[in-house]
Order: structure tokens, then C-alpha cells, then sequence
């Protein structure tokens, strides 16, 4: 039964062993993304307003919870490529849960409450991350990546192009699918890039470019 004095255990857990585990598993996903030839690599962990930057790494307010890592123009396509940088976080929880245990073994450090939730919330985190799921939002799990890249479904790491062109003859904004089939048309520039960036954010990895192909943003998928 959980009492006051598993308080402090769990704040030590909530505030220190979890963001760490975080970070280990981003670094997992952010070591394959640099060997697959990836740029733009961006690391964030927490969630609410940024508090700290340093180059690619952020930490957000609430640093304990939720992370995740992007990156643009991935050199190598591959469907093993890419398996390998979504399997890449729940792989090194999963190392470094073994490189503690093995320290522990050979008394090299002390068996203890650090050292068991570390364990304990590092294989935590390897289930959920390969649990095959579709998280709120649409992102999907890596476990969820990993089957459908497994599966042959490889169009789900596909860039697709989403365009914001004007109308010669009315003046009109376009919004252009990936096919440069028409979405849907609006008489102000900003609501059509609403739109546009909308698709794009439900669809990704996505761009979305003007009518001279210049890149207004980019939406890569997200291993979180």
C-alpha cells in the first residue's frame, strides 16, 4: 500500500528518474537519425513553455513529462533505416537497463532505490514505446512505425508537399494536396496557409511550400 513514506520515493522518481530515462531514449532515436545522415536535429523534453536551449537540445517546463526528438532530409530512405531510428529510444532504455544491472552485479555500484526505478521505468518506457499504438493527435508509437514499415506500408514515411498558390485569375488562395489536387480555396493568404499547415500536421512527414516551392514549414514524423 503506497503511504507517506513512499512520498519522497515517487517525487524522486516523477522529478528526476523519469526525465532522465527520457532523455536516454531520445538520444536514442536522435544517434540513429545523425548515422542515417538526418539535419535539423531537435530534442525536446518536457512539455509547456521552453525554459532552457542549448543548440539542438530544449527542456520545456514541465521537463517530467512527455519528450520527443525531429529531424529533416534524411539521407537515407530505406525502410531498415528508418526502422532503426524509431526502434533507436526503446533500444537504448533497453541497453542502459542492462549496463545497470550488470554494474550492480559486479558491485561496482550499490543496489538501491535509484538504481531499481531506473530498471524498473526504463523497461516501463521500452513497452509503451514499442506497444504498436496511435497516440491522440495521430502521431503513432514506435512500435506503431516499426510494424507498419515491417509491413511494407512505406508510404507512411513519405514526404508529401502540400502547396499555397495564388490564382491568376481571381486572385484566390489554393490549397494543393500531394496529388496538386485542390483542397479547398480561400480569399485571404493566412486562412489558406492555416489549411494548408492543418494537412500537413495531420499528414506527416509533410512540407508546406509557396508557389515557387520555397519551404514554409516542415512537419517530419516524430519518434517520441
Amino acid at each position: 500500500m503506497f503511504g507517506i513514506n513512499d512520498i519522497p520515493k515517487f517525487l524522486l522518481a516523477f522529478f528526476l528518474v523519469l526525465p532522465l530515462i527520457s532523455i536516454l531514449h531520445e538520444a536514442g532515436h536522435v544517434f540513429f537519425a545523425w548515422l542515417m545522415g538526418a539535419k535539423r536535429i531537435r530534442v525536446v523534453v518536457g512539455s509547456g513553455k521552453p525554459v532552457f536551449k542549448w543548440r539542438m537540445f530544449e527542456v520545456r517546463q514541465f521537463y517530467f513529462w512527455y519528450g520527443y526528438c525531429t529531424f529533416e532530409n534524411i539521407e537515407h530512405k530505406e525502410k531498415l533505416a528508418n526502422i532503426l531510428i524509431f526502434s533507436g529510444g526503446a533500444l537504448f532504455n533497453f541497453l542502459s537497463t542492462i549496463g545497470v544491472i550488470l554494474l550492480v552485479e559486479n558491485e561496482v555500484i550499490k543496489e538501491g532505490m535509484l538504481t531499481y526505478q531506473f530498471t524498473y521505468f526504463s523497461m516501463y518506457y521500452v513497452f509503451f514505446a514499442l506497444l504498436p499504438m496511435i497516440y491522440p493527435g495521430g502521431n503513432f508509437s514506435d512500435g506503431k512505425m516499426i510494424l507498419e514499415l515491417l509491413k511494407g506500408k512505406e508510404e507512411i514515411i513519405k514526404e508529401r508537399t502540400y502547396k499555397v498558390r495564388r490564382k491568376a485569375e481571381d486572385g484566390q488562395w489554393q490549397v494543393l494536396d500531394h496529388r496538386n489536387d485542390v483542397i479547398e480555396t480561400f480569399e485571404k493568404e493566412e486562412d489558406a496557409l492555416e489549411k494548408a499547415r492543418n494537412e500537413a500536421s495531420e499528414n506527416r512527414p509533410s512540407r508546406v511550400v509557396n508557389n515557387d516551392q520555397k519551404e514554409i514549414q516542415n512537419y517530419p514524423r516524430i519518434p517520441l
